[in-house]
């Protein structure tokens, strides 16, 4: 495992692929969650260039079709992903994730997995067609899934069925936060195999009884101790998880800082929780 900014999940706002990575690099980052599309746009070698300049990995990228919207849109990114997987390839990053809305207002639940399964899968295959992993984050917190008519995949077991349905390469971006928002355990991350791993985000929690947090009030990881974080990464070292782990607080603190505190910040937490991991 190793530890990955990206600036966007802590409120920086960085201009390029070069900015962002002299900062992952200033700030002790081993990683860097970039954007595929402006990769695309340098090139494979410029971007490779500045990767090994800086010493920083490219670890992974935004998961590029928008599954959500008009059919439209949908078929256009479809379209455009068969180019962006190979830069993606050839850049040796093969990990990309996003996250699956828990809840509807329109669409039951077997509608809703339908949708989602008719959506991913042609994306999932043209992925696999590189050797990419595609991650789904499922959204745990109470609050939110049960904020619509009709409740979505919100844990690790019903994220898992998802996956199964859009494709062999298709995992889970793990959440500290939302593992400990549905009530999981260690021993539910112990039923992983690596390759179901694809991305990892760790942030703790206010000190709030579980089923009262909400999902964009959260803290920098090791900063309430809310959330067995170390026992999070542990596990996922157990297992064979060896991809990066960043940092999505949602904290207004943070988000308020000048662009190299907030980084310095997160990357103090980041270490923080990886020496309570003995990692």
């Amino acid at each position: 495992m190793f530890r990955s900014l990206s600036p966007g999940a802590i409120g920086v706002k960085v201009s390029s692929l070069a900015e962002g990575l002299e900062l992952a690099a200033r700030h002790g980052f081993e990683g860097y969650h970039f954007s595929l599309s402006e990769a695309a746009q340098l090139g494979v070698a410029q971007t490779a260039e500045l990767a090994a300049t800086n010493k920083v990995r490219l670890a992974a990228w935004g998961f590029p079709v928008n599954f959500r919207g008009s059919e439209a849109d949908w078929k256009r990114d479809l379209e455009a992903l068969p180019a962006l997987a190979r830069v993606a390839g050839e850049l040796g990053v093969r990990r990309t994730a996003t996250w699956i809305v828990p809840c509807s207002d329109e669409l039951t639940y077997e509608e809703n997995f339908k949708f989602h399964a008719t959506r991913l899968k042609p994306a999932a295959a043209i992925l696999a067609g590189e050797g990419i992993h595609l991650g789904l984050e499922y959204i745990g917190p109470k609050t939110l899934w049960s904020s619509k008519k009709y409740p979505f995949a919100h844990t690790m077991e019903q994220m898992g069925e998802l996956a199964q349905a859009a494709g062999p390469n298709v995992g889970f971006l793990l959440d500290a936060w939302h593992w400990y928002t549905a009530g999981e355990t260690i021993a539910d991350l112990e039923q992983l195999s690596p390759q179901q791993a694809v991305d990892v985000h760790v942030n703790d929690a206010p000190d709030l009884p579980r089923e009262q947090q909400v999902d964009n009030v959260r803290t920098l990881p090791g900063e309430t101790g809310v959330i067995d974080i170390a026992g999070f990464l542990q596990t996922l070292k157990k297992i064979g998880y060896d991809g990066p782990v960043m940092v999505e607080p949602f904290s207004e603190k943070v988000r308020q800082l000048p662009a190299e505190e907030a980084c310095a910040a997160t990357a103090a937490a980041l270490q923080k929780v990886w020496r309570q991991a003995g990692l």
